[in-house]
């Protein structure tokens, strides 16, 4: 063989070890990329799907004064439900985070339980036309709650299934991405059935 001949089998050699390189460049550059917009679009859901969650709660937590005077109205001396309603929604309207949520509003559902157990005692309040309707925007206040963590916790499930399988795992924490947590109920019955307000 000539010392051309081996000059450009050289050549050629160096060519494709170039070009295997600048492959596996490329294709790891599509995967970084594919896998950074996945993980975004998968973070996003999860934040949307978690201010519905703030938001039904917010309207719920609205919606308690207004019952609580509905009640006061017809069981003034219950002073000790009304104030642990009381206590109980202002700590939910203090929470931070996902888990300092969930416990404050496992806590909110119990004092709500208490609050609905002394107004059944009471024929005339549960004819009373404002607080039927108070009634009426709880029930649907809950279900919305029901819909919105069930959404959060599929998002949440979603975006943590993608960070912790292979190969994301080896590039999600570089990329910045963290798992979420769950929007945990203690009490799981109350989850398939919601706070009861029906009389």
């Amino acid at each position: 063989m000539s010392l051309i001949n081996v000059a450009t089998a050289k050549g050629i050699t160096k060519m494709m070890a170039v070009w295997i390189i600048l492959g596996v460049v490329v294709l790891l550059g599509l995967f970084l990329w594919m896998t950074y917009n996945g993980l975004v679009t998968l973070k996003i859901r999860v934040d949307e799907a978690w201010s519905d969650i703030t938001i039904q709660l917010k309207r719920r937590l609205d919606l308690i004064p207004n019952l609580i005077n509905s009640v006061k109205g017809y069981a003034a001396h219950e002073s000790g439900v009304f104030e642990k309603v009381t206590e109980a929604r202002a700590n939910t309207l203090n929470a931070k985070g996902v888990k300092e949520t969930a416990v404050a509003e496992n806590e909110f559902e119990g004092a709500l339980k208490s609050l609905f157990a002394v107004a059944e005692s009471y024929p005339d309040l549960k004819a009373n036309q404002n607080f039927l309707q108070l009634q009426q925007e709880l029930v649907d206040t809950e279900d919305k709650i029901q819909a919105s963590r069930r959404f959060y916790n599929s998002g949440v499930r979603d975006l943590n299934t993608k960070i912790q399988v292979f190969p994301n795992n080896l590039f999600a924490g570089m990329l910045g991405f963290k798992q979420r947590e769950f929007f945990e109920v203690e009490d799981m019955a109350s989850v398939e059935k919601p706070v009861e307000v029906k009389f």
